[in-house]
């Protein structure tokens, strides 16, 4: 299985995910508040691949991609801000 991460933005939302053979198994959504900030509102895996390290790798993905951009991360879903907690290294991108 390819575990590369897609990404596909509009002018307000955002997602990266991750593709198998049968579609997405693992996601992220964001929202983008201002030209400053994004907002991770969502992140999902599928049932069968949980628990394997996706929506982390997703993650840590978006973070990365925050960075280069120059941009904070608002974690609101629950998965993203319990990351955001156990990781010190996530705290450079926190708003």
């Amino acid at each position: 299985m390819d575990n590369t991460i897609q990404h596909r933005e509009n002018d307000k939302r955002g997602m990266f995910w991750i593709e198998g053979e049968t579609g997405k198994i693992s996601e992220l959504t964001y929202t983008v508040k201002d030209d400053s900030t994004i907002i991770v509102d969502h992140t999902e895996t599928k049932m069968e691949f949980e628990h394997q390290g996706f929506a982390s790798k997703i993650l840590d993905h978006t973070v990365q991609w925050a960075r280069s951009k120059n941009l904070k991360i608002d974690p609101l879903c629950p998965f993203a801000e319990v990351k955001f907690d156990e990781n010190p290294d996530y705290a450079d991108v926190r708003a």
